[in-house]
């Protein structure tokens, strides 16, 4: 009996004397950036807007299209020039960089926001993501679906005879168009995060996003504005991002004179996105509407 005994206790203590190769309870075994984490939660955003790419990505290149055929033939004809080009040239790469925006705000509004009433949210608050990495996977996969949605309507605005896209600074395509994808990446999240239904969120894009982007001087320039509209226009942080975004294309733009003042406002976007980036982040921090 006491050789049985003896052989019972052998494997107890043989497990007794293993250190435990697990941590202790609460203490973080990935250090630094999930990098795994973030990248799987990026190609899972891009995935689902891909999917459907022919209504997250084409159809709003063909809409941005008619935006560009009405106005040109209503507004364009007789060799009309604004800013030294054809109303043409002039008008497109609002209508890029305009596109850009709205897709970067469907795209990371509609995410969270669908997670909260289907009740899938869990599968974004439980795998080990940081509150900075959920938010850098979602924004980051917007500005991804802004960017297409750009290169699309660019290539039909390309195919379109009496537009011409000239590229005079190529600083600034990039800088403003990513400030305008990331500025509404974030505040798309901040709106989903607030919003508790689809109407909700229907009504920041019918009541806010439109009227700022189409107010913003993408079809006629600030100096046809009378007061008080000209200095409210001013306040428009959509008209920043369209007249940099334009300066790219054709060398000039209504934001001021010379280069300085377009830097100045490229600037100004950047400290604009640094505060919205922490105000998501702190919003997803806190749990507000989230967690119930």
């Amino acid at each position: 009996m006491s050789d049985q005994a003896s052989a019972a206790e052998q494997p107890l203590a043989t497990r007794q004397a293993v250190p435990n190769s697990l941590p202790p309870w609460g203490e973080p075994t990935i250090h630094g950036i999930n990098r795994i984490g973030l990248w799987s939660l990026y190609r899972k955003e891009v995935r689902r807007f891909f999917k459907v790419q022919t209504q997250t990505v084409w159809a709003p290149a063909f809409t941005t299209l008619l935006f560009l055929v009405i106005f040109s033939v209503a507004l364009g004809r007789g060799g009309r020039e604004i800013l030294g080009v054809p109303f043409e040239s002039f008008l497109a790469p609002g209508l890029i960089v305009m596109a850009m925006m709205q897709n970067s705000f469907a795209n990371s509004s509609f995410s969270f926001l669908s997670g909260k009433i289907q009740g899938t949210i869990i599968d974004l608050l439980m795998p080990p993501l940081s509150h900075g990495e959920l938010l850098a996977g979602i924004v980051g996969a917007a500005v991804t679906r802004g960017v297409l949605v750009g290169g699309a309507v660019a290539l039909a605005i390309f195919l379109y005879p009496d537009a011409k896209l000239m590229v005079a600074h190529p600083w600034a395509i990039v800088w403003f168009g990513l400030m305008g994808a990331l500025m509404l990446g974030f505040f798309g999240l901040m709106a989903s995060i607030w919003a508790e239904k689809f109407d909700h969120n229907a009504a920041v894009t019918n009541f806010v996003v439109a009227p700022l982007s189409l107010l913003s001087g993408t079809f006629y320039t600030l100096d046809r504005l009378q007061e008080p509209f000209y200095t409210i226009s001013h306040f428009n942080p959509f008209f920043y991002v369209i007249s940099g975004f334009r300066y790219g294309f054709i060398g000039q733009s209504d934001i001021g004179n010379g280069t300085s003042d377009v830097v100045l406002a490229g600037a100004g976007l950047l400290g604009l996105n640094v505060v919205l980036a922490l105000a998501a982040f702190a919003l997803l921090r806190s749990g507000w509407k989230i967690r119930s």
